[in-house]
C-alpha cells in the first residue's frame, strides 16, 4: 500500500489565511491534485480520511477548513454553520487552496480538479464556474447551479445524485443535466437508485450505501485520471 505524508497547513486567500488538511504520497513523483471540500458537518475525520484516499490512489489532495477550526456532528449545529457561511467567500478560499496546490512543485499537470459533497458539491460547481484554472469537477449530490451559472462552466462536470434524496430532487437533476448539456459542457450524471442523500459517507450508517458509494468512487477516480492526468 502506498505511504503517504499528512499535515495540516495553511495558505493565504486575500487578506488572510486559510487552514486545510493535506494528504499526498510518500515519494518525490509528480501527481495530479484536488481540492476536497466539505460537507456541512466541517473537516471533520471523514473529510480527512477522503483526502487520504485520493493520495493512496496517487493525488495529492488538500482539504480547505472552511468553517476555521468549527466542526460538528449535530444536524441543527450543521444547519447553522452552512447558514452563516459566506459562499462567495467560501469560492475564494477553495480557488485559493488550487493556487496553493499548483505552487507545490510536485503538482502536474498544474489545472487542478474540485470535488465535494452536499454543501461541498454544490461549492464544487460554483467554483468551476469561476475559476479557468479547474480541470475537472465533481460534486456528489451538489445542488445544481443556476442556468446563468451553468452557461459559465467549460470543464468536464462529474455528477453523482441520489434518487431518495429529499433536498435535491430527481427533476432538478435533470433540468442541471439539460442546461450542461444545452451549453455543451463535457459531463456525466448518474442518479442512483435506492440511495439517499449522503450515501457515500461510511460514518452515517443510517444512509450510507455501500454498493452506491463504491460506484460513485470509481467513477470519480476514472474521471479525474482522464482528465487531470
Amino acid at each position: 500500500m502506498r505511504t503517504l505524508k499528512t499535515r495540516m497547513v495553511e495558505f493565504p486567500s486575500n487578506s488572510h489565511t486559510t487552514p486545510g488538511y493535506l494528504a499526498q504520497p510518500d515519494d518525490q513523483d509528480r501527481h495530479p491534485a484536488i481540492v476536497v471540500i466539505q460537507e456541512w458537518w466541517g473537516l471533520v475525520p471523514h473529510i480527512k480520511d477522503v483526502a487520504e484516499r485520493f493520495a493512496r490512489e496517487g493525488f495529492i489532495a488538500l482539504a480547505p477548513d472552511l468553517y476555521h477550526g468549527q466542526a460538528t456532528t449535530e444536524p441543527d449545529e450543521a444547519r447553522k454553520l452552512a447558514m452563516a457561511l459566506d459562499r462567495a467567500r467560501a469560492v475564494q478560499e477553495i480557488t485559493a487552496a488550487a493556487r496553493y496546490l499548483q505552487g507545490m512543485n510536485l503538482v502536474q499537470p498544474r489545472q487542478v480538479g474540485v470535488v465535494g459533497w452536499c454543501m461541498g458539491g454544490g461549492l464544487a460547481l460554483s467554483t468551476a464556474a469561476h475559476d479557468g484554472d479547474v480541470g475537472a469537477a465533481v460534486a456528489f449530490y451538489g445542488q445544481p447551479l443556476a442556468a446563468g451559472d451553468t452557461a459559465r462552466l467549460h470543464v468536464p462536470v462529474l455528477g453523482l445524485y441520489a434518487d431518495q434524496d429529499h433536498g435535491i430532487s430527481v427533476d432538478a437533476v435533470r433540468a442541471f443535466e439539460r442546461e450542461l448539456e444545452a451549453h455543451q459542457v463535457p459531463h456525466e450524471i448518474h442518479i442512483f437508485p435506492g440511495a439517499d442523500h449522503a450515501f457515500f459517507n461510511d460514518t452515517r450508517p443510517q444512509v450510507y450505501k455501500p454498493d452506491a458509494a463504491q460506484d460513485a468512487w470509481r467513477r470519480t477516480l476514472d474521471w479525474f485520471r482522464r482528465y487531470l492526468v
